[in-house]
């Protein structure tokens, strides 16, 4: 039986979050006795250790999470595999089988649907209270859950993808709840995207709100992304937080959100991942631009999920004169130095949780750049092998526009 432990401070879930919600009543946390009579018990799927630490003053709850824990039912992992499919792509059911044809015979057993979309709208009718409130709803799936049932007939593992934070749709209808500037116009991107702003609870509850939604539905696991804060257009002059005495920083925000969504999401049966930049990894100043700690977001995740396209790297990176143009290299680069991040982490801190690491590889030509090649099958099935070399066995493949280089994915006969 494969588990895992999530391993939390009991004072720091309820400096977070309060105990009412968080903390069941026998696991709050009391002065335990000298450290040589520490004790340990085990409520509702959590082992609670009393006098723990060297002081014999910590509690410390540890969660026990497999498919057989009554705490977190019916969460079943599978090793992914997978693809992205765009909302208006799984409402066209006569393209999205031609796609899924294609892959039959390959390792694909997965597939990364859009549940809430750039744009902040639902891709499938969805009852929830708010979502019905500011009519988020724009169901290019006309059937969800008779999509998901087809899926699951063909053996594939779905999961839904939940845009978090860049939201022009929840910031229009709710413009309390979103990024604004110093004169109280809404914050815009360079794109024109006004965004919710990470700050706000409200938001972290619309966004568990989808999330519970994902699972009435079906889906297996809901995968966040834009779990960040921007960075563009005029961002100096965007007020964050009203108050200044709640103004903490911005990676704390970001983790204490994903900690949030887990506590929330996971007793349903769905597993929970994030989607990062690739470059937070090795790059401080990246991370707190976005408010995105590589360690810190794994211990409050069942899946981390970095982007390491090898196009989002600058030239030299890794000591590569074009990383684009050498995909082997740079996915094979990017997981080592993921892997001896998250093994310092460890050290630092072994009891804490860590997530499983399924990164997301390229499947499309950055023509848009100065120096690039093309990318087919052969590139894909370089970056499948780089991440087979690095000694991760998950991964997905990102095409935008869902078209994708079979060819270049192992068979599944190679993997039995």
């Amino acid at each position: 039986m494969k588990r895992w432990l999530f391993a939390l401070s009991l004072a720091g879930l309820v400096a977070l979050f309060g105990c009412s919600r968080y903390t069941p009543k026998e696991t709050q946390a009391v002065k335990g006795p000298a450290p040589e009579e520490s004790t340990e018990r085990e409520t509702s799927g959590i082992k609670v250790i009393e006098g723990a630490g060297p002081n014999g003053d910590k509690t410390i709850s540890i969660r026990i999470v497999d498919e057989d824990d009554p705490a977190l039912p019916g969460r079943t992992p599978v090793k992914v595999r997978g693809i992205y499919i765009s909302g208006l792509m799984a409402g066209n059911t006569d393209e999205l089988y031609r796609i899924l044809d294609s892959a039959a015979g390959t390792q694909i057993n997965t597939v990364v649907i859009d549940l809430k979309d750039d744009e902040g709208r639902m891709t499938c009718q969805m009852d929830t209270p708010l979502v019905t409130e500011i009519g988020a709803c724009r169901p290019y799936i006309k059937d969800i859950e008779g999509l998901i049932s087809s899926l699951k007939e063909r053996g594939l593992y779905v999961i839904a993808r939940i845009v978090a934070f860049r939201d022009p749709y929840l910031a229009e209808k709710k413009p309390e709840w979103a990024l604004t500037m110093e004169d109280g116009t809404l914050y815009r991107d360079r794109q024109g995207m006004t965004w919710a702003n990470p700050y706000k609870k409200e938001v972290w509850d619309y966004l568990a709100e989808i999330g519970a939604g994902a699972s009435k539905l079906g889906f297996d696991e809901v995968q966040f992304d834009y779990i960040r804060f921007p960075t563009d257009g005029n961002i100096k002059s965007v007020v964050f937080c009203e108050d200044s005495t709640d103004c903490r920083k911005k990676t704390d925000v970001i983790t204490e959100f994903v900690q949030y969504e887990y506590e929330s999401l996971a007793p349903l049966g769905l597993f929970v991942s994030a989607d990062v930049f690739g470059t937070i990894i090795g790059s401080g100043i990246d991370a707190e631009a976005v408010g995105q700690i590589y360690t810190e977001m794994a211990k409050h995740l069942d899946y981390i999920c970095p982007m390491i396209y090898p196009s989002h790297y600058g030239d030299g990176n890794f000591g590569i004169e074009h990383p684009d143009m050498e995909p082997y290299r740079t996915i094979l680069a990017a997981l080592e130095q993921s892997r001896e991040v998250l093994k310092e982490a460890q050290k630092a801190d072994r009891e804490a949780h860590q997530a499983i690491v399924r990164p997301w590889l390229q499947d499309f030509t950055a023509s848009y750049l100065t120096h690039y090649i093309p990318y087919g099958n052969d590139e894909v099935a370089a970056q499948i092998r780089a991440v087979t070399d690095a000694g991760y066995d998950e991964w997905m493949l990102w095409s935008a526009a869902n078209r994708y280089h079979f060819g270049g994915v192992p068979a599944k006969e190679a993997e039995e």
